[in-house]
């Protein structure tokens, strides 16, 4: 097979890229979403898989829209023999899906049928799910629907953050679509349907779903601070300030939830339901994130307790 495009975006997408151009696999073409507006100065940022490929001279496209005669046509012209996607961001419609002689394949982050969707890595740590992986699947008209060739898992770790988690799949994924892409196009692996009835969804993240609910188990809101780390960023309000929380660990500890339990160069308790989230990293807005015995020398939680 010799001539493949790639479609992506972000960094997850970047380390697919990868692997397919150290193995031998140069894309003839890549697709990734237009340059966004990024930083304090609202500049024009290319993504990282647009860097990437300009870098190696591999040609970029970047339609706002798939649903366009002029990149259908533009596609069809490169006779693409499979079209490979990971988080590219856009909707691809069936007119385009139809376009590579073998189909489209997606490197979706999760075990598929679960967690279909947009954050599927936050879902999984929000879930409390003890493992996760990457699923090679072949594209169609739904939302991550398509039958799957093959999965590899690995275990979420204790404390594992959504960043930390993310680069381990990234690496997987890349190294997963190199092993199985020539098995998949020779038809040696035989995609398997999803099961309908263990379909779960993993929509895309707001801000406002970052925010730490205190009446919920300490577990559960540690687990909301890892999955929001590094994006949006978990946050609670205390007094006027809207303070991130970085990390933060389960300990014993009983009180009306958003009692704080203890505030000093020991540690940063905070009740919940039953138990108490130890806050180990925190930020104040316009400063850099600091560990909870910084943290009190700048910020008298115990003055302004959580709201």
């Amino acid at each position: 097979m010799s001539r493949l495009v790639f479609a992506g975006t972000p960094d997850f997408a970047l380390a697919s890229l990868e692997a397919l151009v150290d193995s031998g696999r140069t894309p003839v073409a890549v697709l990734t979403q237009p340059d966004r507006p990024a930083g304090r100065g609202k500049k024009l940022r290319a993504s990282p898989v647009k860097t990437y490929a300009l870098a190696r001279d591999i040609p970029v496209l970047q339609p706002a829209t798939l649903r366009d005669d002029a990149i259908v046509a533009e596609l069809t012209a490169l006779e693409p023999d499979l079209m490979i996607v990971a988080a590219y961001g856009l909707i691809l419609p069936q007119n385009v899906l139809d376009i590579p002689a073998h189909g489209c394949l997606n490197v979706h982050a999760s075990v598929l049928p679960r967690w279909r969707g947009a954050a599927p890595i936050q879902a999984a740590i929000l879930a409390g799910d003890e493992a996760t992986g990457i699923s090679l699947m072949r594209m169609e008209a739904g939302l991550d629907s398509g039958p799957v060739f093959h999965v590899e898992t690995l275990r979420i770790a204790e404390a594992e953050t959504a960043g930390e988690l993310h680069d381990r799949l990234a690496v997987l994924g890349g190294a997963t679509l190199v092993d199985k892409l020539d098995d998949i196009v020779a038809g040696r692996l035989e995609p398997q349907e999803q099961d309908e009835s263990l379909v779960t969804f993993a929509p895309r993240i707001a801000t406002r779903d970052a925010e730490v609910d205190w009446s919920v188990s300490a577990a559960e809101a540690a687990r909301r601070v890892r999955a929001y780390n590094p994006f949006p960023g978990a946050y609670f309000f205390a007094g006027d300030s809207r303070i991130k929380l970085w990390r933060a660990t389960p300990v014993e500890g009983a009180a009306r939830p958003g009692s704080v339990l203890q505030a000093d160069r020991e540690a940063v308790i905070v009740a919940c339901r039953n138990d108490a989230l130890r806050l180990d990293e925190l930020q104040l807005p316009g400063k850099r994130r600091v560990p909870a015995t910084e943290f009190v020398g700048q910020f008298d939680l115990a003055a302004e307790p959580p709201g």
